[in-house]
């Protein structure tokens, strides 16, 4: 199975879809040696011509999760020449972005991308990406404290939908709470556990979008599989 042509030369960066499709309609388009038709199937590496001139080569895209360490910053480059991903993630110098962030006293799940659409879809705020947190906690009471978190709250002004609290494990000061939220916030929730009269000791983000962590290694990176994409786009179609 192929997409259609007018998908790889809108994808190819040399015009709009629509454009493509005019361009087709107009006999400007060539697939393996032939006059293209709007809605046809190809394949990327498919001879596509238009106007007698190959498509522009592209990147490779790439997505990767990556397991960021404790004290790592989810930037390229830190003025204060702290660690950072980038440094984590050998690419053979493919240039890759983090989705989103994980404070450096965060740790966990972190996607990286060289694909600008699929990191602002996932990023949207419609999108409404689920992420789902293990986090160790000190102070309260740890029922009482699910409920406030479970309920309306604010943060920064903003209201937030509830978020779903699964109470992991008890200490005699605390305990592990799974808190799944909807939104992604700065800190979101150790703003959300301070209002619950918590305080957060280590916070580690263990699934995004249907992709969990899993057994990788702090420090870690593996590439994205296809329906691990398509979860996290939401679709079939990639």
């Amino acid at each position: 199975m192929g997409d259609r042509i007018q998908k790889i030369i809108s994808a190819s960066g040399l015009m709009s879809r629509r454009a493509a499709e005019a361009a087709i309609a107009a006999g400007r388009v060539t697939h393996n040696g032939r006059t293209a038709t709007v809605g046809e199937s190809a394949r990327p590496d498919d001879e596509i011509l238009v106007d007698g001139e190959a498509l522009p080569r592209q990147e490779e895209k790439l997505y990767i999760l990556l397991n960021k360490p404790r004290g790592v910053v989810t930037t390229l480059h830190d003025e204060k020449g702290r660690r950072n991903v980038s440094a984590l993630v050998n690419m053979d110098g493919a240039r890759l972005y983090p989705v989103g962030r994980l404070d450096m006293d965060s740790e966990g799940l972190l996607l990286m991308t060289n694909d600008g659409a699929f990191a602002n879809r996932v990023m949207h705020p419609s999108h409404e990406v689920d992420k789902t947190y293990l986090v160790w906690v000190k102070g309260g009471e740890l029922d009482r404290a699910s409920q406030i978190l479970a309920g309306p709250m604010e943060i920064d002004g903003h209201p937030i939908r509830p978020a779903s609290v699964e109470i992991k494990e008890r200490f005699p000061d605390g305990g592990v709470l799974e808190i799944t939220i909807h939104e992604g916030r700065n800190r979101q929730i150790r703003k959300m556990c301070a209002q619950a009269g918590l305080s957060v000791t280590r916070l580690v983000r263990v699934a995004e979008g249907g992709v969990r962590l899993g057994g990788l290694k702090s420090g870690c990176w593996r590439k994205l599989t296809p329906e691990e994409i398509d979860m996290l786009l939401g679709e079939g179609e990639r």
